[in-house]
């Protein structure tokens, strides 16, 4: 049985008593939209059926399925799993109420039933309900701002990353046509950094700073730019095809810090104080790897190396990296005043300076990671050199 009245409250009262269950009825149905079932089983039909009650005031001691198996089922069904049921019984000694609370149900009343106690504990229930309702669809509505702006930050985010690979590519484009070095050798000097970084980070010494794998990442991409300042060295230098006398070469030394400047420049007007600038985290930190690369990759761990002599840590690690990848590429690749070395020979020639031309750390990472060298140099080979065979090493 059913009536409807004007609230949108839907109540399902359950007794196995006919005159008790038309007397609940009546003292509910002025205020609220009421339907009855004469047990438990009746009661899971018409949720079957498609009802989906608000509140449920049962009786506890009734034939087929009782008040708590009535709980315990409506439990079960994600439409009824958080209705409050409310027990009505003449049970009334403490112990029944708390085993009733403990079974689950949002209230306890006992018989005779007082019509405005009832009612009291009714709207009670439904008063918390609608609080309950109102916090879930504010909390809906939260997370799908949350889930809009997420979208907008990951657009945006996508959108730099693209300008940062884009301003990448175009540098280590100019260095490839200002350098009278080839474009595989900034391919494989990314490859031989990447190499050394992803084994000296398990280096506890050196685990903090590697520990990102995106920085890791960064530190990587940077290689390639290296000899960036090349493009501030006259082409009557820099393309000269045979050794460079002493002036020329005190001309060639200015490429590291011409190549700093450069990059300092290019990210003075989006790098603000305090890292609250227009580039991303990424790109600043591409850029910072960028250039200390570029500025400091022909220092020498004891400090004979140039443009500033900085010795030890000093050196910023990404320039260490660096320093290695370079001596080893120019060491196996032929330039028109040499030819190449094998690779085990250049192997041994680099790890005979660690202390002196290298950081030891970085040399023992190279030397667990030379294998990785090997095969970068014969997977990206000079268009004039053909592929060698993988030498041990």
């Amino acid at each position: 049985m059913t009536t409807t009245n004007d609230s949108a409250w839907r109540i399902l009262v359950v007794d196995d008593e006919p005159g008790y269950l038309d007397l609940i009825h009546d003292m509910l149905c002025d205020r609220y939209t009421v339907s009855t079932a004469g047990d438990g089983e009746e009661a899971l039909a018409l949720v079957e059926g498609g009802l989906c009650p608000d509140l449920v005031v049962s009786d506890i001691e009734m034939p087929r399925l009782d008040g708590y198996g009535l709980l315990a089922r409506l439990r079960q069904r994600p439409a009824t799993g958080a209705t409050p049921v409310i027990f009505l019984t003449s049970h009334n000694s403490p112990a029944d109420e708390t085993a009733g609370l403990a079974a689950g149900a949002a209230d306890f009343i006992s018989r005779p039933v007082n019509v405005s106690v009832l009612l009291a504990r009714v709207g009670t229930q439904l008063k918390l309900l609608a609080t309950t309702r109102s916090l879930q669809q504010q909390a809906a509505a939260l997370e799908a701002q949350v889930r809009e702006r997420t979208a907008q930050i990951e657009r945006r985010a996508e959108e730099v990353r693209i300008a940062q690979e884009s301003t990448i590519f175009a540098l280590t484009s100019l260095a490839e046509t200002r350098d009278n070095e080839t474009g595989m050798h900034i391919r494989r000097v990314e490859r031989y950094v990447r190499a050394l970084v992803e084994v000296l980070k398990d280096d506890p010494h050196y685990a903090a700073e590697l520990a990102d794998p995106q920085g890791r990442d960064w530190l990587a991409k940077a290689a390639p730019l290296h000899d960036i300042g090349k493009v501030g060295i006259p082409d009557a230098i820099l393309l000269k095809p045979g050794k460079l006398n002493a002036e020329e070469w005190e001309v060639m030394r200015q490429h590291p810090a011409i190549g700093e400047r450069a990059l300092v420049a290019s990210t003075a007007d989006v790098e603000a104080p305090g890292g609250q600038g227009g580039l991303a985290d990424g790109g600043s930190r591409f850029m910072r790897y960028a250039r200390e690369i570029a500025g400091a990759h022909h220092e020498k761990w004891d400090g004979s190396g140039y443009p500033r002599g900085l010795a030890g840590e000093a050196i910023p690690l990404a320039a260490r990296l660096m320093a290695v990848a370079d001596v080893y590429d120019a060491l196996i690749s032929r330039r028109p005043y040499k030819d190449p070395l094998p690779h085990a020979v250049a192997v041994d020639m680099i790890c005979e300076q660690g202390g002196r031309h290298f950081d030891p750390a970085v040399i023992a990472a190279f030397r667990r990671c030379a294998p990785e060298f090997a095969r970068a140099a014969d997977e990206l080979p000079d268009d004039e050199m053909p592929p060698r065979q993988l030498e041990a090493g």
